[in-house]
């Protein structure tokens, strides 16, 4: 018979045991059985006769509770029979000492059992002596029932009480002073903004939670409050808002006080009032105890023990984790066994563990141990909600605040894009590379509004990213056109040379210290920028030279103007990812890739290639000695939809032509000059055709200037007009080009035309 349905044959048993025995003494006349029972449990335990059934309640409820857990020892239950023994000794207490087994065995007090234990205790110690053991035998059976050390049993007492109280302190509180005829009523994740400037409109109510950090000193302070957090999150307490008699302002406090939503300090800085997104947006995560199966983790163990053993490795596992995707099985090695031998080893143990491949980590960052990598047989999702209600995210201070995933134990993966300050991205298709971004964003636009943060995206794949068309955040809308890619880039490193410039003016170093001047000024602030570029292969085939100078320029000095890249490809070669980016772009993440020269090109080293896909990243930040094995967070389409539409209610978005080069486009191309249009002349003269690759190839220049010389040339006459795949027609001669763009000395003149 299996052990599940012998824990629940014994603990059903044992239930229909007790309801019988309670029967049996609430009526005794049931049957000559119940008159036994009775009688017995009288003549035994007196008065107390009552603890039996509940005794046996406990057990068969601990039986079925049991099921998978299995708990060899009785501790708890020897626990609850010595302080059942203390009850009856004490219903013992108030009979004459002359008569303690005769009015035991009669069925008063504590019973037999009772009358027994107090004869002999107070015979030996005396009445004094009586109390002190019973209070000891009270603790140690409390103790041994818990399996908690006595402070913490007390602390989770006392926690208990004091959450009680201020739950009926709130209950009483809301009904007291909340009026249900102030307003109409609001939904109930209808978010608020508070305005710092109203003096009195607020009040918080008391809440001793150090998490919160609130100073109710600080009449213009903004206060945080934060939704429940889920069950396996640490609580925090909630600090409600109440209305105060104020004119005007009844829906917005009583919303407040409904609501627990994140309010940015810096938002109400703005002339615009904006509200951040509710995480009722998001779908809640549904799981089950399937998916940590204990019996298969110990048959792993005994297999991969037994596996390096027949390699004469007598290795044991120490410890085991068990994440969202894989679990990692830590093992100590003998003294005398190299490392390099166990990682040999790899096939040989996804083999005798049938799995399809295994990762081992040699030696695991700040320990003395082999971390052996083994794929989960249901990997479980892990859903953006789990992350943004996390303490660590509710904490975190930055608008750049990424929600990356859950590492192997189970812990949230959160990091600060200012911190690292720019990302690499890389994976094969279907990986989880769009994903990551979409969580990314999403991510961003939890925690910062649009004049706290601007996004700049490039999507030459124009299905990925479109999504984010119209929120407010963007400085232009998504660019699909690698031509005009460039060009974006090339007005982010202007951007980032003005923010230089007014930086130089003010005298300070980097947007921090600059938007902390104009906070006290009172003048605007300037904004964060990421810029977002989802598939970088496709616009280093389209001008390679003009994107890396941009990206290189971006990553080496942007970081203090406040401008992060986050630079994602599915082709990381060397000609994608060049050696110039990989030094500007020091913290990186890679999906699941083909090959190990892929995984070496973005990380440094192997690994990648042995992913299991679907969002399992090897995520490798800037400081870091090794890379942290993540499963990405996932956000659906029906929950980024419903977070864009929150952000394209509220604002319009602002766009700058200049980003995409809308202006120069709409302008006369002669009105823009180009300080290699002679030489560009002169290259078609030599040549006698005109080519946009002959440009590239003798001017080392990128596609998108070698086009707009082109059509420069084309707008002069000096080349003919575009003939499918024949060379245009060169219409200026040596002697022409000699006259246009030389005087009479013979030194160049420049385009006079």
């Amino acid at each position: 018979m299996p052990d599940e349905l012998k824990y629940e044959v014994i603990g059903v048993t044992l239930l229909a045991m007790a309801i019988l025995v309670l029967v049996s003494i609430v009526n005794p006349g049931v049957g000559l059985a119940g008159s036994f029972i009775n009688n017995s449990l009288m003549h035994l335990a007196g008065e107390g006769r009552f603890l039996f059934p509940a005794l046996l309640a406990v057990a068969g409820y601990k039986m079925l509770c049991r099921k998978k857990k299995k708990i060899k020892k009785t501790v708890n239950f020897y626990g609850a029979l010595i302080m059942a023994v203390v009850a009856l000794t004490i219903l013992h207490l108030p009979i004459p000492v002359d008569y303690i087994i005769k009015a035991g065995w009669q069925g008063d007090g504590g019973g037999f059992i009772g009358g027994v234990t107090y004869f002999i205790l107070i015979k030996s110690f005396g009445k004094p002596g009586v109390y002190i053991i019973l209070a000891t035998m009270f603790i140690v059976g409390l103790l041994l029932s818990t399996n908690q050390p006595l402070v913490e049993l007390f602390k989770s007492i006392t926690r208990k009480m004091e959450n009680g109280v201020k739950k009926t302190v709130h209950i009483v509180d809301d009904f007291l002073f909340t009026k249900d005829n102030e307003a109409e009523e609001l939904p109930e994740d209808y978010p608020v903004i508070v305005d710092r400037c109203n003096d009195g409109g607020v009040v918080a109510s008391d809440a001793d939670c150090d998490d919160c950090q609130c100073d109710a000193q600080h009449k213009n302070q903004i206060d945080y409050t934060v939704e429940t957090p889920g069950p396996e999150e640490k609580k925090c307490n909630v600090i409600y808002y109440r209305p105060v008699k104020q004119p005007g302002d009844n829906k917005m406090m009583e919303a407040a006080s409904k609501t627990g939503k994140i309010i940015s300090p810096e938002q109400t800085e703005s002339k615009k009032s904006y509200h951040l997104p509710p995480v009722s947006l998001l779908a809640k995560s549904v799981r089950g105890k399937a998916n940590r199966d204990n019996r298969d983790i110990n048959e792993n163990i005994k297999v991969l023990e037994e596996t390096l053993g027949s390699f004469g490795i007598k290795a044991r596992v120490i410890q085991v984790f068990r994440g969202p995707a894989i679990t990692r099985y830590e093992i100590q090695p003998p003294p005398g066994v190299k490392v390099s031998r166990i990682v040999g080893l790899s096939d040989d143990i996804a083999l005798s563990m049938a799995a399809s491949h295994v990762r081992i980590e040699a030696p695991v960052p700040g320990k003395a141990v082999v971390g052996i990598e083994v794929p989960n047989r249901e990997i479980a999702t892990v859903l953006l909600r789990e992350l943004v209600e996390s303490m660590e995210y509710q904490k975190s201070s930055s608008q750049l605040t990424i929600a990356l995933g859950k590492d192997i134990t189970g812990k949230p993966v959160l990091d600060d894009l200012a911190r690292m300050p720019h990302l690499l991205i890389a994976g094969a298709t279907g990986a989880g590379k769009s994903v990551c971004l979409n969580t990314m964003i999403a991510g961003f636009l939890f925690k910062s509004t649009p004049e706290q943060v601007k996004f700049m995206i490039i999507d030459p794949k124009m299905v990925e990213l479109a999504a984010f068309n119209g929120i407010p955040h963007l400085v232009s809308p998504v660019v699909t056109d690698p031509k005009k890619a460039a060009t974006s880039l090339r007005w982010a490193v202007k951007e980032m040379e003005y923010r230089y410039d007014l930086f130089a003016g003010y005298g300070v170093r980097d947007i921090a210290r600059y938007n902390k001047l104009m906070r006290q000024q009172n003048k605007p602030l300037l904004p964060l920028l990421v810029i977002i570029i989802d598939e970088l292969a496709d616009l280093m085939m389209v001008a390679p030279a003009d994107v890396e100078d941009a990206i290189c320029r971006l990553a080496q000095m942007a970081r203090a103007a406040g401008i992060h890249l986050v630079v994602a490809t599915q082709r990381p070669s060397v000609d994608i990812i060049t050696g110039l980016i990989k030094a500007n772009i020091p913290s990186r993440i890679s999906f699941a890739v083909s090959s190990q020269i892929d995984s070496r090109t973005i990380l440094d080293m192997g690994g990648a290639e042995k992913l299991l896909g679907r969002g399992d990243m090897l995520y490798y930040p800037i400081g870091a000695g090794k890379p942290i094995r993540v499963q990405g967070a996932y956000i659906s389409d029906r929950e980024l939809e419903l977070l864009v539409r929150h952000w394209k209610q509220q604002a319009e978005p602002e766009y700058d032509d200049k980003v995409t080069g809308e202006v120069f486009q709409s302008g006369d191309v002669q009105e823009i000059s180009d300080d290699m249009l002679p030489l560009a002349v002169k290259v078609f003269v030599e040549t006698g055709h005109a080519s946009i690759s002959l440009l590239q190839r003798r001017l080392h220049i990128g596609y998108a200037r070698a086009a707009r010389l082109m059509d420069m040339m084309e707008k002069k006459g000096y080349v003919g007009g575009y003939e499918g795949s024949k060379p245009r027609a060169v219409l200026i001669t040596k002697d022409e080009y000699n006259s246009y763009f030389y005087d009479v000395s013979g030194s160049q003149a420049g385009n006079d035309k």
